[in-house]
């Protein structure tokens, strides 16, 4: 007996012993780890856990800097990095990590819904694109997808390199992306995807951000009772699921389908994106909308909110935020000057006023009619690095499509101008399509528009007295103004009336 109590008490010792050494180990989040890209330029944050007291020195490019733990958590900040690599970088405490293979360049965090998960296998001319995504200079970190109700301190990822196997999978806007501006800055880059299909603005959100205003909180003040819809709606769907089985009838639903389950509001930002700061970054670019469209007006605070929330968390100041505004996608609304999609990329284009560093691309000619994801990635990618390279990093380039700026009433014609005209305007396939024009009685009908120099001037055979103008007004509209390096216009009004989502506040 006192043997077998002897070898309990040795094996809980051992146990014991064990354990204190686990937790004395220095532990890094899943962002610092073999293979990553450091954002040069700037104090690049690193941190851990480890036990409390604990001295941590991290060790990079000449760098030697220590921290005390406190709390579990420990964190340092290197200096600005020149670009380059690969290089090693240790973190020593009671145990020592060597991470290897580490670049230092640009990195981007990829976000949005679904049009910016896409994969490039995805994608069209797929198979050649994929065969030559040969870049060991560009890394790939995708985060899984996580939806939680507090914010949760790491994710399970890790980097990899570029190569036909990795990007397969990746992200194909985000791929795109980052290949032209690889090529274009001659640096590492290094690309974070986090993004989620069907994923609505106010899911990226902080509560704290969301709590701030009234009509925002109102999201998660009602996100219980969601819930308790859906479940009740989940089961009863099941029910007669089973009915219908017991009694061999076709499934019930379109077609048999559950209900929808609420998004929560916070929770992609909770599991996805606060794991994340403070890892130093260059910006992010951005792909959602769609999600958010029925409540288009409320998008137009909505998004800007979103984006100064992700800015301070990241405490790096106003950042690079780089968006693209909603493709074409089909049907449209029978009443002429009417469509939630249009109203969802005018908030889209007011956000480039209401926020400062921001820059868009457009999707508008590469949309598909009858389905919601676009197989072009390319040009959608490549103006996103346009933009970047201007917004970002001061490139004197022609980096946006025209953008309409004023409008002057010449008798029965409305003459349009606009910015970002580039080398001029030009109609692509013949004659300029997509405006439609209105008098004070609010009645929109098709219009004539024609190119003259660095104006547009539209007029309507059944409006004598114009006074207002719209221009890719419709959610798959025909247009086809651009400017002569290939960009195309941003649909536009030249009115405030009410639109049809202007009361819509709640999911």
């Amino acid at each position: 007996m006192k043997r077998l109590l002897r070898s309990l008490l040795f094996l809980l010792s051992f146990a014991f012993i064990g354990a204190s050494m686990a937790r004395a180990d220095v532990k890094l989040p899943a962002l610092i780890s073999d293979g990553m890209v450091l954002q040069q330029g700037i104090d690049a944050p690193l941190w851990g856990w480890a036990d409390d007291g604990e001295s941590v020195t991290v060790e990079f490019q000449g760098q030697k800097v220590s921290a005390t733990t406190k709390d579990g958590k420990w964190m340092v900040r290197l200096k600005a990095l020149k670009a380059g690599g690969p290089f090693t970088l240790t973190v020593s405490g009671k145990n020592k990590i060597e991470l290897t293979n580490v670049l230092v360049g640009e990195v981007w965090i990829c976000g949005g819904q679904s049009n910016m998960a896409w994969r490039l296998n995805q994608t069209d001319n797929a198979e050649a694109e994929i065969a030559g995504a040969k870049y060991p200079m560009i890394r790939l970190f995708t985060v899984p997808r996580s939806e939680v109700d507090a914010p949760a301190t790491d994710v399970k990822a890790g980097w990899k390199e570029c190569s036909p196997e990795t990007a397969a999978a990746f992200s194909a806007v985000g791929y795109y992306f980052g290949r032209d501006l690889h090529k274009a800055r001659n640096v590492p880059i290094g690309l974070i995807n986090n993004a989620v299909g069907g994923s609505p603005a106010e899911s990226w959100t902080s509560a704290g951000a969301l709590n701030a205003d009234a009509e925002y909180k109102q999201f998660a003040a009602e996100y219980p009772q969601r819930m308790e819809r859906y479940e009740q709606a989940l089961a009863k769907h099941k029910e007669d699921a089973e009915k219908a089985k017991a009694e061999n009838k076709p499934a019930p639903g379109a077609p048999g389908r559950p209900p929808s389950k609420p998004w929560m509001p916070s929770g992609l930002y909770n599991g996805m994106l606060a794991p994340l700061a403070p890892y130093a970054i260059k910006g992010s670019i951005w792909y959602q909308g769609e999600a958010n469209a029925t409540r288009a007006y409320q998008y137009r605070r909505l998004f800007p909110a979103m984006i100064g929330n992700w800015r301070a968390v990241w405490g790096q100041g106003d950042f690079p935020f780089l968006f693209v505004q909603l493709a074409a996608f089909g049907p449209n609304s029978p009443k002429l000057g009417e469509s939630d999609w249009a109203e969802l990329r005018e908030a889209q284009l007011m956000t480039l006023s209401a926020s400062p560093k921001t820059g868009m691309a457009l999707a508008i000619d590469v949309g598909t009619y009858d389905d919601i994801h676009p197989r072009n990635k390319q040009p959608v990618g490549s103006r996103l690095a346009l933009s970047a390279r201007a917004v970002a990093y001061g490139e004197k380039i022609v980096h946006s499509g025209p953008v309409y700026q004023s409008m002057k009433i010449e008798g029965d014609k409305v003459a349009l101008s606009f910015k970002h005209t580039g080398g001029g305007l030009e109609a692509r396939g013949g004659e300029l399509k997509g405006f439609i024009i209105a008098g004070d009685d609010k009645v929109w009908r098709e219009a004539k528009a024609e190119i003259k120099g660095d104006r547009v001037v539209v007029s309507g055979s059944e409006v004598s007295k114009p006074v207002a103008v719209r221009y890719a007004w419709i959610k798959y509209p025909t247009c086809n103004l651009y400017n002569k390096e290939g960009l195309p216009a941003t649909p536009f009004r030249t009115d405030d009336w009410p639109g049809v989502t202007q009361s819509r506040v709640t999911p």
